[in-house]
C-alpha cells in the first residue's frame, strides 16, 4: 500500500533529518495512513478508502455521501 490519501491527495514530502552537529541526511516525511471501510447508502455496498488522519476528519465534517461523490467525479477508483 502506498503512502497516499484518496480523499486529501496527501502524497510523502521529503526533507532532511538534522542531527545536533547539523548533519542532514536524506528522509521521507510518510502521512498517517489508514485503511477505512464505510457503507455508503446511495451505492448500497461498503466502500474501502486509503486515509490520512485529516481524510477521516474530513469525511467526518462532510460526511461519506459527499466526499464519495467527489472522488467519482475525479475519477478515483473506488
Amino acid at each position: 500500500m502506498s503512502a497516499y490519501c484518496q480523499v486529501t491527495q496527501t502524497r510523502p514530502q521529503f526533507g532532511h533529518a538534522v542531527s545536533h552537529a547539523q548533519n542532514k541526511t536524506k528522509r521521507r516525511f510518510n502521512p498517517n495512513i489508514q485503511k477505512r471501510t464505510y457503507f455508503v447508502p446511495s451505492m448500497k455496498r461498503n466502500v474501502t478508502l486509503n486515509l490520512s488522519a485529516r481524510g477521516i476528519k474530513v469525511i467526518d465534517a462532510r460526511g461519506i455521501e459527499s466526499v464519495v461523490a467527489e472522488l467519482i467525479a475525479r475519477g478515483e477508483k473506488i
